[in-house]
Parts: C-alpha cells; structure tokens; sequence
C-alpha cells in the first residue's frame, strides 16, 4: 500500500500531529525523514485539520509547526511521475482545494519556521498571517529552476509586489536575517525557543474576542480576495 493510499492510524492523523492547548491549536508536520515534503496524504490531511479548527470554537489561534531540521521542502514532486494527464487533473485540484483552505482559514494562523521552507514550503508560511523563524531558517522558490510555476500571489502579500517579483522570478534563498529586514518573519527566535515563542504569540492574539478576531481576519482574506485573488484569477 502506497502512503497516498494508507489511511491514518484509528483516532489520529499519520502525516500530521495536532493538540490544543487552550485556545491553541498546533498543526505539526511530521515526516522529518522527507523534508516534510507535503504529500497528497499529509495535505489531505492538513486541510482535515484545518476545517475542524474552523468549526471548533475552542480553537481560536492556529499554529504551524514542523518535525526536523527541515520547515518544508514544498510537494513532494516523487507524486507527479509518471501520472496519467487524467490523474494530474485530480491532483492540481486537490492541490488548488488545500491552496483554498488555507488561503480562506478564517482564524489567525501562525508559523514556526525552524529550518528551510522552499516551494511549497515557502507558499505555506507566506499563507499564515504571521511567521516566526530560528535564524538557521531559508526561504526561496528553487522550483523556478525545474521549469515549476511560483505561487507568486501569498508572497506578494507578505512583502509587496517588487521584493516579491524578484524572489519568484530568480528562485533565490534569502536567510532568516534577510526575511525579517522583508518584514516576511516578525521575529527572529532560536530554534529551541520558537514553540514558545509561537504559544506566547498566539496568548496575545487569543486576548481578543474570538467574534472579533474572526471579523478582522475575515476583512483580512477580503482584502487580498480570498484564493482567488492571490492565486491571481480574480
């Protein structure tokens, strides 16, 4: 059986773990032995996730963290050969629907970013609204390099259209110095130090009514028009 075709142990996720802590939810990607290479499993599995945040009324801040030196090597590309044209189909738009969820989660969402976050990895931290990282952390789009397509939209909302332009079309990696000059990252934390920091974030953003914090991210999404504007089809 194939890891898209293993289903997640009884009363929990494989890919994936998740607690809450109050207010606080975690989302920790864990497959640390393949870059947390995001997997059709895995993101089926975070948008599962996800949209039982949206209904819980006990989550009211969400956090994204990683297993591993490594944040997110972006898809796992080992999925895409060999596919049938009917087969990719299905996979770009699940592919599109995991974009959607995270693009419209309508709760702040967090990111501890503790190592590399390219491709994919970088569109998922670029999707939270705000992003915390050890200083061993990168960013870049090296997918441009493979005759990949940049998911220029999220990075354009983060740190505006020219810086953004530049990153999307060289493909280079910027450290976690350079990101926080961007105003990509808001603060800088030692790696050992950054679950804290994130819990700690997410308490002063859990301060203000959930009601209140829904209405603001929802102004938020409408405002760069939701997955379809930053996915540039508005």
């Amino acid at each position: 059986m194939s890891e898209a075709d293993s289903p997640p142990a009884v009363g929990t996720f494989r890919w994936i773990e998740t607690e809450r802590e109050g207010p606080i939810g975690f989302l920790t990607l864990n497959r640390p032995d393949k870059r947390n290479a995001l997997s059709a499993a895995m993101r089926r599995e975070m948008v599962e996730c996800l949209e039982a945040w949206r209904e819980d009324e006990a989550v009211v801040v969400g956090v994204i963290l990683a297993r591993g030196p490594v944040f997110c090597a972006g898809f796992d590309r080992s999925e895409f050969e060999g596919q049938s044209a009917d087969r990719m189909g299905e996979v770009f738009a699940e592919a599109d629907h995991y974009h959607r969820v995270l693009a419209e989660f309508d709760k702040p969402l967090l990111a501890g970013i503790q190592g590399a976050a390219v491709a994919g990895g970088f569109d998922l931290a670029a999707l939270c609204d705000v992003r915390l990282a050890a200083p061993q952390a990168t960013f870049g789009h090296p997918e441009i390099k493979f005759g990949a397509s940049v998911l220029y939209g999220p990075l354009r909302e983060a740190i505006g259209g020219g810086r953004a332009r530049e990153l999307a079309l060289t493909g280079r990696t910027i450290d976690a110095a350079e990101a926080y000059r961007l105003g990509f990252v808001c603060r800088l934390v030692p790696a050992a130090e950054l679950r804290a920091a994130c819990r700690t974030a997410a308490r002063q953003i859990a301060e203000a009514p959930p009601t209140t914090l829904r209405a603001v991210k929802g102004r938020i999404i409408e405002a760069y028009g939701g997955w379809e504007g930053l996915s540039g089809r508005r």
